[in-house]
């Protein structure tokens, strides 16, 4: 056929149109099986099929399974299996080969198990299998059964099946990256979430105490409930915390847990970041922007700071309570969200509804289960622990070898007031951490305002001064729990006197019936 005669032109222009429009649909992101339904609509159209298939080879089960079909009933659909070697699409996928069938009628390798031979008054059916190949294996093939007038029409439609096997099989490949990828992430999802579910169960927030003890009841009760819950505590407590253990223990455990912190942000943009905006909505909104309430539809919303909340704000956060919709800024419709509200403060806000500060209102719509998480200086006996769980968390974080506190420096914990509360404690035993060449931490490493020794403060002439009494208590502490409170073996030990040892005993308020009663070596 000459390159310039119309028939040649026709066919050119009918066989790009046919690979452009094949891939239109072969477009990452949608359904595989929708994509290859459409190619094959397009390659029956524009080839003038009899019929048409898409195999799979299915290497689980060792099978050849029809997966798109073109102009079968169900029936003859169901009967396309094959085993890889059987007939003619056995034997592609087998080889790797495309087998080109002129007759069918006259072909022992087809198997005519979808019902394709005619007899021979009805005409000549014409088969062609390829191959669907990824890099290194057979994924599956691509067959057409159409009446066949000429050889050359055979060549052609072999070199257009060819072409476009191949460019299935990069859709394949694609789709099956994607999906391996989508699978894998999901599977990271789930094991995060189940981690998260793990470490903010009430039982791993740190504390045995009486007070604590409470507040792991309370978090039991309210947790696999809907009702809005208002943790009440000075800052440092851990409020955070408390609210993630009541959304981890609840039924909104796998929907997002969305925290925000409503002292951080002019009143200008706290209701664009709770509720979102438009495009174009102000200057600076170049596209729209999902709120806080929205990103946590499902799940939980965690409002820290509550207090700090302008009345304009409160008006609107009590709006979404009472008819849980909001409105994005410059929007014209109300959003639905489902959403679990947990708030935290730590101001007194019945004082602040008193003074006129806080919106009564919505006080009572958040006080529906307050809880209330103690200060650091009124759970003492969870000092030791948390202390133990900084200093691991932190030696790890830094690469450090430290893994205990002396006596002494634990004692200077113990005694001191603690205004920041468990953050201000973790702060302490990170810089301690980061301090410290041993393996233990001691009195020195700690801040100078925590540096108060028993019943003694040292003098405050001189920091030299300060870290020598420091350093004297701690060896005297570790040899008294070393010879169980023996005054006489300690001053031998230390290289001091007796009389010396009981200067130093009075000197530093020690009370030796405390040590007398441990053993030799404990501590």
């Amino acid at each position: 056929m000459q390159l310039d005669s119309p028939d040649w032109k026709r066919k050119y222009h009918r066989t790009i149109s046919l690979f452009f429009n094949i891939s239109r649909h072969l477009t990452p992101g949608g359904d595989i099986k929708v994509s290859l339904e459409a190619v094959m609509d397009i390659i029956a159209e524009k080839l003038s099929l009899q019929r048409g298939m898409i195999t799979i080879l299915n290497r689980e089960a060792g099978e050849i399974v029809t997966s798109v079909t073109w102009g079968f009933s169900d029936e003859e659909r169901a009967r396309g299996r094959y085993l890889p070697g059987e007939g003619v699409t056995g034997s592609v996928v087998e080889t790797g080969e495309p087998i080109v069938v002129p007759d069918v009628n006259t072909e022992p390798r087809f198997l005519n198990r979808t019902g394709t031979k005619r007899k021979p008054e009805e005409g000549t059916t014409s088969f062609i299998c390829v191959p669907v190949k990824s890099t290194r294996e057979i994924i599956g093939t691509l067959s057409i059964e159409w009446s066949c007038t000429e050889e050359e029409e055979l060549d052609d439609y072999l070199h257009v099946c060819t072409i476009i096997g191949t460019m299935i099989s990069r859709a394949v490949r694609l789709h099956q990256a994607v999906h391996e990828e989508n699978q894998k992430l999901m599977e990271e999802n789930r094991i995060l979430s189940e981690q998260l579910k793990e470490k903010y169960q009430p039982e791993n927030i740190i504390g045995t105490s009486r007070p604590m003890r409470q507040v792991f009841h309370l978090i039991k009760k309210i947790s696999k409930t809907q009702a809005t819950v208002l943790i009440l505590g000075e800052s440092g407590t851990g409020k955070e915390l408390i609210a993630q253990a009541v959304h981890y223990a609840s039924n909104r455990a796998d929907k997002p847990f969305i925290p925000f912190n409503c002292a951080v942000l002019p009143e200008n943009l706290i209701e664009s970041e709770l509720f979102g905006h438009e495009k174009g909505a102000f200057t600076g909104a170049v596209s729209l922007r999902e709120g806080k309430f929205e990103l946590a539809h499902g799940g939980t919303i965690f409002l820290d700071e509550v207090g700090e909340l302008s009345l304009n704000a409160q008006t609107k956060l009590l709006r979404v309570i009472q008819e849980r919709q909001i409105e994005r800024i410059g929007g014209q419709s109300q959003i639905h969200v489902d959403v679990r509200i947990i708030a935290a403060t730590n101001k007194d806000l019945e004082k602040e509804v008193e003074n006129g500060g806080f919106r009564a209102d919505l006080y009572y719509r958040l006080n529906v289960f307050p809880i209330t998480v103690p200060p650091l200086r009124e759970r003492r006996t969870d000092i030791p622990l948390l202390a133990d769980f900084f200093i691991q968390k932190h030696a790890l974080l830094n690469g450090t070898r430290v893994n205990r506190i002396s006596t002494p420096a634990l004692d200077m914990l113990m005694s001191y007031h603690w205004p920041g509360n468990v953050r201000e404690l973790e702060h302490c035993i990170e810089r301690a951490v980061i301090l410290t060449d041993e393996d233990t931490v001691h009195g020195y490493h700690l801040p100078p305002s925590l540096q108060k020794i028993g019943n003694y403060i040292p003098d405050d002439t001189g920091k030299l001064q300060r870290q020598i009494e420091i350093l004297e208590y701690e060896l005297i502490i570790e040899e008294l729990k070393r010879t169980g409170g023996n005054l006489i073996a300690c001053a031998k030990n230390l290289g001091i006197t007796y009389r010396q040892m009981g200067i130093r005993m009075e000197k530093y308020r020690i009370d030796i019936k405390r040590y007398k009663t441990l053993k030799k070596g404990a501590g």
